[in-house]
């Protein structure tokens, strides 16, 4: 009754919040070297959530398995354009976004099995860590309707894709499972990234983390969650996504949880996650122009004559 109690109440919030939209678009890689932590979900569901709260998302599909096409009903058979052909063939990206059925502001760049055979053959392309970044840039400069955010669910491993991924976004986001080799692979994915921003992408930055497959039933998950919040205290989101059922079986039916089980923890949390990301931001960009204003004052007050 009191998991009932606290869900009611916790959806009763969400109901009643108004998430700022971002001035510019925000554009993510969503990457954990270490398999299995809930990427691709996170991926998909925080781009869903976001799209319910009223924004225009874009996921881009990086990963040759295509999960995150088939979570958001896309179609990625052999035959159809992808990104493997803005990757390899100067594609426009315009040319295989497609709009996913569970939001009318949501969208894909689907992958499809070509992609698999896309690290050979960057290998001996002109820019081969830039071709993502370009081709990105070009659809949201000439896009009719600003998007808000852009997710890039890329795979797990530091090849010509994920540094593609990592060079066309500003920010990161890293999901973290909550058990005993969280920090390990951590440490290996935030060396990785140090990397790119010196010889790639100098203003990338990880901008948020969160703890997914959280069981609140044991002492290890919330000793490795305090220990994350301990080394990134400002980074870690305060929503935690818990172990459910849902969650797992919503791809299954070409969806995201947020339209699988709209009313259940897993989107509640996801749902509460997203807004989170939203309003951190709108915090920081408030707080960004209130201190240069101040500065413009106290420039003009130093300047004026006395």
């Amino acid at each position: 009754m009191r998991e009932i109690l606290d869900l009611t109440h916790r959806r009763r919030n969400l109901a009643e919040i108004t998430v700022p939209k971002p001035v510019n678009t925000r554009i993510f890689t969503v990457s954990n070297q270490k398999g299995g932590v809930g990427k691709t979900t996170t991926t998909v569901n925080i781009a869903a959530s976001l799209a319910k709260l009223g924004a225009r998302v874009l996921v881009i599909d990086l990963d040759p398995q295509g999960n995150a096409s088939t979570a958001l009903g896309v179609d990625h058979h052999a035959d159809i354009p992808s990104i493997y052909d803005v990757l390899i063939d100067d594609f426009p990206l315009a040319d295989v976004v497609q709009q996913s059925p569970e939001f009318d502001t949501l969208f894909c760049a689907p992958s499809t099995i070509h992609l698999a055979g896309a690290e050979i053959e960057l290998v001996s392309q002109v820019a081969r860590e830039h071709r993502l970044r370009t081709a990105l840039e070009q659809f949201v400069r000439e896009s009719e309707e600003t998007f808000h955010y852009v997710f890039i669910d890329c795979p797990p491993s530091l090849g010509l894709l994920t540094i593609n991924a990592f060079v066309a976004a500003r920010e990161v986001l890293i999901p973290i499972q909550a058990e005993y080799y969280a920090l390990e692979g951590l440490s290996q994915l935030l060396n990785s990234i140090r990397m790119i921003q010196k010889h790639l992408n100098p203003p990338l930055t990880v901008s948020t983390i969160l703890l997914t497959m959280f069981d609140t039933r044991t002492n290890l998950a919330h000793q490795v969650a305090d220990d994350v919040r301990a080394h990134f205290p400002a980074e870690v989101l305060k929503t935690i996504i818990p172990r459910a059922v849902r969650i797992s079986e919503a791809p299954s039916f070409g969806q995201s949880v947020i339209s699988h089980d709209p009313s259940g923890v897993g989107a509640i949390s996801y749902l509460e996650a997203a807004t989170e990301i939203a309003t951190r931001e709108a915090e920081r960009e408030r707080v960004a122009r209130e201190t240069a204003d101040e500065n413009t004052n106290e420039l003009l007050t130093e300047g004026a004559p006395r």
